[in-house]
């Protein structure tokens, strides 16, 4: 992975004005994992290489494979959003921590229903995704959409065919809202790969319903839904609803930083929000790599904000940012 013939000659003042030599790292850094995460990394990854010469390589291949390719050495670092238990990271010998925060949103491709026009609560998606509703006619979606005209027209629910946190965090909502849903109750619908990949079906697909990672939605000019919340408001996805329910996190008491976002008790908080994390050797053997690894996350952590909130992520409050930073191995 690493090239020592390459080795670069500058130096460059980097982050809190400690001095970067990119001598010391002369090859690029390799990750892999959420797609959820895509963006933001290969955001922060532009800054990184403006500021230090050094290039990230992102996969986005889900969460899944990205804990796996951390625990085979298959990247410097692994991304997920669904965090690991204690006794995972014990035995894989991994440091676990949270990037940023952010919102899972429903979008649909219904003709006639503009975005944010629709509203839905937690058990009638549930019956959405699991095949229950079969038609947008369906009169409990009337109930809750008096005013729209709700075409007769098929449901085409569509969700990740490979493991994926976003499908365990949208899963887990449901659960809370529907306590008949379990995982993998999934109606008769395709199959795709990543954000990317559920966006495009969506878009391609008259009656389709997914589920993405907000910045997948907006980059695509796709349709999104209300959601009703716990304080039973119908809210929009939007960067105050997201900011409400992240200011909500229990940080303290937290497990290797696995917070619970998900139904967050904020009056206008959107429902579905979710951590993602980063996963790195707890005790790596490549020095180098591990240096190199730490000043990306670093550069991403304390100079990346601007780039969060473009990306429509929300970032991280300092103190857990400072805790991360402090507690890297």
């Amino acid at each position: 992975m690493y090239h020592w013939g390459k080795w670069i000659a500058r130096c460059v003042m980097g982050v809190l004005g400690v001095l970067f030599c990119a001598t010391a790292y002369s090859a690029d850094l390799t990750g892999g994992g959420s797609s959820f995460a895509a963006p933001l990394y290969r955001g922060w990854g532009e800054g990184f290489h403006h500021q230090t010469g050094l290039s990230l390589t992102y996969q986005s291949v889900g969460s899944g494979a990205g804990q796996k390719l951390v625990m085979t050495s298959g990247a410097d670092f692994g991304a997920s959003d669904l965090p690991l238990s204690a006794a995972l990271l014990d035995s894989n010998s991994l440091y676990q921590f949270p990037t940023a925060l952010g919102a899972i949103v429903v979008i649909i491709n219904v003709p006639g229903i503009a975005s944010n026009q629709m509203k839905l609560d937690g058990p009638t998606l549930a019956a959405l995704f699991d095949g229950t509703i079969t038609t947008w006619s369906d009169p409990r979606l009337r109930a809750l959409n008096p005013g729209l005209r709700l075409p007769d027209l098929d449901v085409l629910p569509i969700h990740r065919e490979e493991a994926s946190g976003t499908s365990h965090v949208f899963a887990d909502y449901l659960h809370n809202v529907a306590s008949d849903w379990k995982a993998g109750m999934w109606g008769d619908g395709p199959e795709a790969r990543g954000n990317d990949g559920v966006a495009a079906s969506v878009r391609q697909s008259i009656g389709g319903i997914g589920f993405v990672e907000y910045a997948f939605a907006r980059q695509n000019r796709l349709n999104t839904v209300r959601l009703k919340n716990h304080a039973g408001q119908f809210v929009a996805p939007e960067k105050a609803s997201f900011t409400s329910a992240a200011t909500s996190a229990d940080w303290s008491h937290a497990d290797h930083y696995a917070v619970n976002l998900l139904q967050a008790p904020a009056p206008q908080a959107w429902p579905i929000m979710s951590a993602t994390f980063v996963l790195v050797p707890a005790h790596p053997t490549d020095r180098t790599a591990a240096a190199a690894t730490k000043a990306f996350f670093r550069y991403g952590l304390k100079q990346g904000d601007d780039v969060t909130r473009d990306l429509d992520y929300v970032p991280l409050p300092t103190s857990v940012k400072d805790r991360v930073l402090s507690g890297w191995p």
